[in-house]
């Protein structure tokens, strides 16, 4: 098609951004955009800024770079307008408000080609618009490219994963409620700061937690009581806090999140 734009999101995770790299050479004119909540972690931003340096040419950041946006548009403005209503796996408001309808407002209705880095060894679907002017493929499945040929194509270019992989299993914000336990806790020990932070947006009086079955200073608790009872070899106390940290719930029970965040 002519004048056909070519769009890729960049998540801030190592799939979309190996297939940034993949598509380098083959797409010269592709548009790679991140969706910026003012709440990521610097790791990601750190990243994003490598990534830039491989692929000669700018990450464009929504939703400052749309028109008659204001750049003070993040997340705690819209958190506002919801009255501190957290999201949540059930009211997904952030995704919608500061992934979703940027990306839909940056498209327009010019015709789109939407690149979307889901592997070849996976069984989910991304972030497919409804827009009638947008396509959206998958080179990664056409190509039979998996996790193995995803983490070659981050290595071999020299731009690797996020550090944030030591202790976290996705891309998002740094607060973000797909986290498990563990990696709440991880968040603590990397970022002890975002970590207070993530805890004063919650407010348990009102029911406001990031977690629908424990606030973060509970878990902060638990934590610290883990760790006292297993200096002492308290084997009861430590089993049962351990089981409190089970992460069955969370990989079983818990929705699996938007691809625009966390490719």
């Amino acid at each position: 098609m002519e004048n056909t734009r070519h769009i890729l999101g960049i998540s801030g995770g190592k799939d979309s951004a190996a297939l940034a790299i993949y598509m380098r050479d083959k797409i010269p004119d592709m548009e790679y955009v991140f969706a910026d909540t003012g709440k990521e972690l610097k790791e990601t931003y750190t990243f994003i800024k490598k990534l830039e340096g491989f692929l000669n040419k700018e990450v464009i950041k929504l939703p400052f770079a749309l028109e008659n946006m204001s750049d003070n548009y993040d997340f705690d403005t819209v958190l506002a307008l919801y009255n501190g209503f957290l999201p949540s796996a059930q009211a997904r408001w952030c995704t919608k408000k500061l992934k979703l309808d940027p990306f839909e407002k940056f498209i327009g209705d010019n015709n789109v080609i939407n690149y979307v880095g889901i592997r070849y060894d996976e069984l989910r679907e991304g972030y497919i618009t409804s827009k009638p002017n947008v396509r959206t493929v998958f080179p990664f499945v056409e190509d039979k490219i998996d996790l193995r040929g995803v983490n070659q194509i981050l290595e071999r270019s020299g731009v690797g994963i996020p550090e944030y992989y030591k202790w976290r299993s996705r891309s998002g914000c740094y607060f973000c409620f797909y986290q498990t336990k563990k990696e709440w806790l991880g968040l603590k020990k990397h970022h002890p700061k975002l970590f207070e932070d993530a805890k004063i947006y919650e407010d348990v009086k009102g029911g406001f937690t990031w977690r629908e079955d424990i606030s973060l200073s509970e878990l902060e608790k638990i934590d610290e009581q883990l760790q006292e009872d297993s200096s002492k070899k308290n084997k009861f106390k430590t089993n049962r806090l351990i089981h409190l940290l089970d992460e069955e719930f969370d990989e079983e029970s818990i929705e699996k999140p938007c691809l625009i965040c966390h490719l």
